[in-house]
């Protein structure tokens, strides 16, 4: 197996390899190594146990995270995922599972991923997901980053000044297997959003990162900055990155029934439910930075509450209808790419489980902007408001047994540590200092 990497890569014009992996605060990490050195790309290469205790401001151990500097995991290359960087000459990447003595480590989020697709195998459902990236492309000001543009949504002129980045971005794409599903203009300044096909929600998670790296590579190519913070810009609208799942039994499709009033299958009826019920501890994972919670805001565009509905892109779970009137996929709104992908999407899918598990009751659907809700109408209809800030999600996570036993002890323990001090550092700066720190480090 290692010759023939070896051979591949060679034959390539490949002499750097990064090891990746995404840590509890959504950086995406690297470790390299040359083509020639057959023992890391066998074995792997060693990572410090304290990589999962480390916050997004600065590189120490956080307290209270139950990791330490001592001890070794390592980096395990997933060779199905290696793709050559047309941005980087010479180099390529490949995603890494943490192994920890042989086997995946506790604080793994590849592993945590798996295990949520297994508990939804044990309910005889598999589940497709693809993330949409919307990002900001910005370059370098007298006062600091600025938008490339004021562009509005959906017009022309982005895709013919960028023609060339974009077409760089497809190609870098292309090298992943990742074929470009749609581009678009967003509302923001400077705001683009790709959409690929769905996967299997591993697949897919590693698919988030690889665009992230790929729109970034290229935008340092091309002399500007990309950015997936979410929110860079004060009243303009902030970049998600919404989720997109659907349900299967085995070949067949489970997320729609065109014969029931909700247009969904019972099984997607108690799934959706299972995600709002938890939504409010679930944005502890989906969105991750005090940051994230300047975008869920009403009539913002971003699912700020927890409803459903068909074509609903103020909902939280915004349910889409295919040619039959059956639903055909389900898109989670409040989500942003300040989420770790297989943290996120496994802790959708484990609310999703236990709604399946419980036969959880879907709430009446929101035909209107929920924010135009008054409080009668949210109360009938379990409307609720989502966390303000991410201290109020991550104590919603800790309230929350179901989402602490998914994550289990150690990862949980770890990464509301990481986080509580994330929110401590961050909760307050002003959008100014924010986009200082964190532009380039998402």
């Amino acid at each position: 197996m290692i010759a023939t990497v070896q051979r591949l890569l060679r034959a390539a014009d490949v002499r750097v390899v990064r090891y990746l992996w995404c840590d509890n605060a959504n950086l995406v990490r690297t470790k390299a190594t040359h083509v020639d050195d057959t023992p890391s790309l066998r074995d792997g290469i060693a990572l410090t146990l304290a990589s999962q205790a480390v916050p997004v401001m600065y590189d120490a151990v956080v307290p209270g995270s139950g990791l330490t500097p001592v001890g070794e995991a390592v980096l395990r290359p997933d060779w199905e995922t290696l793709a050559v960087l047309p941005f980087a000459p010479g180099q390529a990447h490949v995603m890494c599972d943490l192994v920890l003595d042989g086997e995946p480590w506790e604080h793994c989020p590849r592993a945590f991923l798996r295990a949520q697709v297994a508990a939804l195998a044990e309910q005889g459902l598999r589940a497709e997901t693809a993330f949409e990236s919307e990002f900001v492309l910005m370059r370098r000001g007298a006062e600091g980053l600025e938008p490339v543009d004021r562009t509005t949504y959906a017009l022309t002129g982005p895709l013919t000044t960028h023609a060339q980045l974009v077409d760089d971005v497809v190609r870098a794409l292309s090298a992943h297997d990742i074929r470009l599903e749609h581009v678009h203009a967003e509302s923001g300044p400077g705001q683009l959003e790709i959409s690929i096909p769905r996967a299997d929600p591993v697949t897919a998670a590693d698919h988030q990162v690889a665009v992230r790296e790929c729109v970034r590579g290229v935008a340092a190519r091309h002399g500007v900055v990309a950015s997936f913070l979410p929110v860079l810009t004060e009243g303009a609208a902030g970049s998600g990155c919404h989720l997109n799942l659907s349900l299967w039994r085995d070949a067949a499709p489970a997320t729609g029934d065109a014969g029931r009033d909700t247009s969904l299958s019972p099984e997607a009826e108690a799934f959706v439910a299972g995600v709002l019920h938890h939504l409010p501890a679930v944005a502890a994972l989906t969105l991750a930075t005090p940051n994230s919670y300047r975008r869920i805001r009403p009539h913002f565009w971003a699912g700020a509450y927890t409803a459903w509905g068909r074509g609903n892109r103020e909902a939280a779970v915004r349910v889409t209808p295919g040619p039959d009137g059956a639903a055909s996929r389900l898109e989670v709104k409040s989500v942003d790419a300040s989420a770790n992908p297989y943290l996120a999407t496994g802790t959708v899918i484990a609310a999703g489980v236990d709604g399946l598990r419980r036969g959880l009751t879907l709430p009446p659907e929101v035909t209107i902007d929920p924010g135009n809700l008054d409080d009668d109408a949210r109360r009938a209809g379990s409307v609720e408001p989502l966390p303000s800030d991410l201290a109020g999600a991550l104590d919603a996570l800790r309230a929350d047994d179901v989402l602490l036993a998914a994550l289990g002890e150690a990862r949980a323990t770890a990464y509301l540590a990481v986080k509580e001090t994330e929110s401590d550092a961050l909760a307050g700066l002003p959008l100014a200092d924010e986009v200082a720190l964190l532009a380039e480090r998402y």
